[in-house]
């Protein structure tokens, strides 16, 4: 069953996003290897038990299928995810000037970006989901650029034109938004003392962890943040025993992803708001109103700093769909978030 669940893994990210590659093909054929081996092991334990126990045994086998496959296959799709292509648009296609430009973090993975430079004197790093590319995020990106902002999009490690090995719970996070920070603050026309972060899922709770460690970063806007580390997961409480249930699956599955992944595991998201809450940094987390775990984990952000911490949900939204859903209140709220943070009244 390890094996299968490692197998699924590796197969469905991989092939999704990069086709029919030797990672993608190893992933299928340890999928079935492992799949082969589950059912001879499956039907040697009901051939050797009664039949006034299959009522009893074959639940027990379909929970450990899906245990495996939820823990070891998230966990290794996480560590080991497959590269997405970045895409077609670039800020040209929303009538910006824009430079292609180059980061190298401090562990010196070169990071691929683009660079529009503020009208302002605020910048705003955006960063883009797990399995996807700064092109996600550009047209929230071409909000702030509208609005006066310099706005730096770049591609996480292992994603798009950016070297490295991925790691699709954002571990990498810290390092990666804090050489963004670094070309950010040397760019001619940037204020250092404001500067933002703005995150779409995994990039959102990028963000809140970078604003953690990092003083410089003043504003956080993060839609569609939830987890990082098992301990995020604390949001599940609200449904009682199957939430209780679910976060001991998790604590495996971030077992799993820690010990496949030389990403540093990062601190949990309470800590990092907390931290950065301490600094003076303020946070605006949007959560999609489909999508009731969004919500929770929102909340439970907002309560560890309620002086700090801004919830809107947004109804009618879907995960990171935000802008699409209600266009003209996602441009007033994070906007004007930004404004005040970063601008203040001058």
């Amino acid at each position: 069953m390890v094996v299968a669940s490692a197998g699924l893994g590796l197969a469905v990210p991989h092939l999704r996003k990069e086709g029919a590659g030797a990672v993608g093909i190893l992933g299928v054929l340890l999928l079935a290897a492992g799949a082969m081996a589950a059912v001879r092991a499956a039907r040697r334990v009901l051939g050797s038990t009664s039949r006034r126990w299959w009522a009893l045994s074959i639940p027990v086998l379909l929970v450990t299928v899906y245990v495996g496959a939820w823990t070891v296959g998230q966990g290794v799709a996480a560590s080991l995810p497959g590269r997405p292509e970045l895409g077609s648009r670039t800020p040209a296609d929303l009538g910006l000037a824009y430079d292609d430009i180059t980061l190298r973090t401090s562990d010196g993975v070169e990071l691929a970006g683009w660079w529009v430079a503020p009208r302002n004197g605020a910048a705003v790093v955006v960063m883009h989901g797990a399995g996807s590319t700064r092109t996600a995020a550009l047209d929230q990106a071409g909000v702030l650029a509208g609005a006066g902002f310099g706005v730096l999009l770049v591609d996480a490690r292992g994603h798009g034109e950016s070297e490295g090995r991925g790691m699709d719970l954002g571990w990498w996070g810290e390092q990666d938004a804090a050489a963004a920070v670094d070309f950010v603050v040397a760019q001619p026309g940037v204020d250092a003392d404001r500067v933002g972060l703005l995150g779409l899922s995994m990039g959102g709770e990028e963000a809140i962890g970078a604003a953690g460690v990092d003083g410089r970063v003043g504003a956080v806007v993060a839609e569609g943040a939830t987890n990082r580390v098992a301990s995020d997961k604390g949001y599940l409480d609200a449904y009682g025993v199957r939430g209780h249930l679910q976060q001991g699956i998790d604590r495996l599955t971030y077992a799993v992803a820690g010990l496949l992944s030389p990403a540093p595991e990062p601190e949990p998201l309470r800590s990092s708001v907390v931290t950065a809450a301490e600094r003076g940094a303020r946070f605006l987390l949007v959560a999609a109103g489909e999508v009731e775990t969004e919500r929770l984990a929102a909340e439970r952000l907002q309560r560890a700093a309620p002086a700090s911490v801004e919830v809107w949900t947004v109804p009618g939204s879907g995960h990171v769909q935000g802008l699409r859903t209600a266009q003209t209140e996602w441009e007033r709220r994070v906007v004007g978030f930004l404004q005040a943070v970063l601008l203040g009244d001058r």
